[in-house]
């Protein structure tokens, strides 16, 4: 099979053979792990920022201009995707600085009083409905606002918002919990 050019590979997927983006993403994958590895410094978030790149990339291959590099292109798309994701975790960590981001992670799980963090389990389930299920869908099932909205019917911006209310009020509460 002869060695097709990054031009030819997207004229092809822009003719029809979506299957043959394939090949642009296993040949520039390598590189983008080890931009992506090296922004953000752990392989798990490089490989989400990776696949999103990739995927923005596709959904926008009718306005690549062939004037530039496709793995220039490229590259500015993931590390856009890759601030994004920098952004994302600083303002999780500044919203809401007393806790560890890990404790998150188990939202979806009504752990009770048994749970590793009895006093945030507690605090969740005294949150609004709408404000809890948003942090569900963003902090446990890792979605993003867009998944979010066609899920909920709410719009972004409102699901940024009941993100940043429940953020609010669980520091409110967890600050009202007595240290042990």
């Amino acid at each position: 099979m002869v060695d097709l050019s990054d031009r030819a590979i997207i004229q092809q997927v822009l003719s029809g053979d979506v299957e043959a983006y394939a090949r642009l993403v296993d040949r520039h994958y390598s590189r983008c792990v080890r931009v992506a590895g090296r922004i953000l410094g752990n392989r798990e978030d490089a490989e989400e920022a990776i696949q999103d790149a990739f995927l923005r990339a596709f959904r926008a291959l009718e306005s690549y201009e062939d004037r530039e590099r496709f793995s220039a292109w490229l590259t500015r798309i993931l590390v856009n995707q890759c601030r994004t994701m920098l952004a994302r975790t600083r303002r999780r960590e500044s919203v809401f600085p007393d806790v560890d981001p890990g404790a998150l992670d188990h939202l979806a799980v009504d752990g009770g009083a048994d749970g590793p963090w009895p006093e945030l389990d507690h605090a969740l389930a005294t949150l609004p409905h709408d404000q809890r299920e948003a942090l569900v869908l963003k902090y446990a099932d890792d979605l993003t606002y867009e998944e979010m909205a066609r899920i909920t019917g709410a719009g972004e911006s409102a699901l940024k918002m009941r993100i940043r209310r429940a953020f609010g009020r669980l520091r409110k509460l967890l600050e009202e919990v007595p240290s042990v």
